[in-house]
């Protein structure tokens, strides 16, 4: 196995973080502190341009001097150019407040640019039909595919809400796939699955909090979150399509559990409270943690977990071959559960503080009924706004 390529991912990304965060500080490319959010300080949002650029020099270089050439991935080039649309509308979000029909436009391209440039199509959803059936998707093949890519891109994008929590949960499904491939598939999509791990790794050294640094150094932004997105959607779709697939349709969601979930669920809430689908709230999971006393870092870590234990059943359910039907209605179930909780939140949230984080205090107090969590968890955004992000900039 080539381990030279990852490495220089790794320190390719690391690299362009620090060459940037000054160049982003100074043109107020930065995420200001508000009332609405828990970070001090203005952080530069350049995540995303550093795992781009760390990704496509490593990838770069090892196709050209390595793998001998481009033909053993020729979808490499759509791959980049799908990311760069989305990296350069998020960035200029970042920068400006974009309304959201232009994130949603980008989005909608650069579906289009994998599908007809890159070959990545979902087809089929697996054996779901009657008597063990492949259900195909027909006419429906290329909305359904851009449908469920703009699904996957959002829902990276909502959990963007606390330090390291976005890419923790990238990484363990990048890791997921990396270990499915390498145990069923073939090498096209290994050293793209290993070199983008690298570089999120990378920047999560510097977006999570540790002894020695207790705020991120930079951020993701929309660009990252939706960099991101477009890579998993890629990669999801790829693996579980063709005579040669390696995982299936079923059993790739769970390799995304928790940001489907929490995408999903939001959404929901918000349509049957009559507010839009994308008006941002305080009552994602990690919030609830938040409020019942844990901090950040152990409720990055609790996510993390959960996001692990999806990757282990979809690894699971395709090493001992459970029909794709009993994969997704396990998978449909526990989005029900999740649903659940998320809606009786204010319940979980007192369960946690008593029963698991045994505290005397907390930084927020947990709120006796629902009318009070929803007067408290609806009065900030939990995406990062960048309105007014330029003023009072360092």
């Amino acid at each position: 196995m080539n381990f030279v390529t990852p490495i220089l991912a790794f320190f390719a990304t690391a690299l362009m973080i620090v060459l940037l965060r000054p160049v982003a500080i100074s043109i107020g490319l930065v995420d200001i502190p508000s009332e609405r959010k828990s970070h001090s300080g203005n952080i530069p949002l350049i995540g995303g341009l550093s795992i781009f650029v760390g990704a496509l020099t490593a990838l770069s270089i090892h196709y050209s001097f390595v793998a001998g050439g481009l033909a053993s991935f020729s979808s490499l080039p759509a791959l980049f150019c799908a990311a760069l649309v989305l990296l350069a509308i998020g960035a200029w979000d970042d920068y400006q407040e974009l309304p959201a029909l232009a994130r949603i436009v980008a989005q909608i391209i650069a579906s289009l640019i994998m599908i007809y440039f890159g070959g990545v199509v979902l087809v089929d959803l697996g054996h779901l039909g009657l008597s063990d059936t492949v259900l195909y998707l027909g006419i429906f093949s290329i909305p359904f595919t851009v449908f469920a890519t703009l699904g996957v891109i959002n829902a990276m994008n909502m959990c963007d809400g606390l330090d390291g929590l976005s890419g923790s949960l990238a990484l363990i499904a990048l890791l997921g796939f990396g270990i499915a491939n390498a145990m069923w598939g073939t090498p096209e999509y290994q050293q793209m699955l290993i070199v983008f791990s690298a570089c999120v790794l990378s920047f999560l050294m510097f977006n999570l909090r540790t002894l020695w640094r207790p705020k991120a150094w930079v951020f993701l932004g929309d660009a990252g979150s939706m960099l991101l997105g477009i890579v998993l959607a890629w990669v999801a779709i790829a693996l579980s399509q063709g005579e040669q697939r390696v995982i299936s349709p079923a059993a790739a969601l769970w390799f995304l559990m928790v940001p489907i979930y929490d995408a999903v669920s939001m959404m929901v809430r918000r349509l049957l409270r009559g507010r839009s689908p994308f008006e941002a709230d305080r009552e994602h999971l990690h919030h609830i943690f938040l409020l019942a006393g844990f901090s950040v870092g152990e409720t990055v870590t609790l996510m993390t977990g959960f996001a692990i234990g999806g990757v282990v059943v979809g690894l699971a359910g395709t090493y001992f071959a459970v029909p794709d039907i009993y994969l997704a209605l396990l998978f449909l179930g526990g989005g029900i559960f999740y649903y659940w909780v998320i809606r009786r939140a204010w319940r979980v949230m007192r369960f946690l503080k008593r029963s698991i984080c045994r505290r005397a205090e907390t930084s927020e107090p947990v709120v006796a009924g629902r009318r009070q969590i929803d007067a408290a968890t609806y009065s900030g955004m939990d995406r990062r706004s960048r309105i007014d992000r330029r003023d009072g900039g360092s």
